[in-house]
């Protein structure tokens, strides 16, 4: 693998850890994540237990489809 090829993907992983990192930070402001209404919540004696398949399965859908641009972006040069 040529040293512009390696430099080329250390610049690309950088990128994506500091957007994982922008949202990490900026996922606490957002008032409805985590209050979806397919998420579960049980509360009883003591226990809680919190299931976030709303929240879940649209974090899962919005990362695939950006996940899929910037592949089909990076596979058109």
């Amino acid at each position: 693998m040529p040293l512009e090829n390696v430099g080329r993907l250390l610049i690309i992983l950088g990128l994506l850890i500091v957007a994982t990192g922008l949202l990490f930070l900026v996922a606490g402001r957002v008032p409805f994540l985590g209050r979806l209404p397919g998420d579960i919540h049980w509360e009883r004696d003591g226990l809680s237990i919190y299931v976030p398949l709303a929240t879940g399965l649209l974090l899962s859908v919005l990362l695939s489809v950006l996940l899929t641009l910037v592949l089909n972006l990076l596979n058109r040069r």
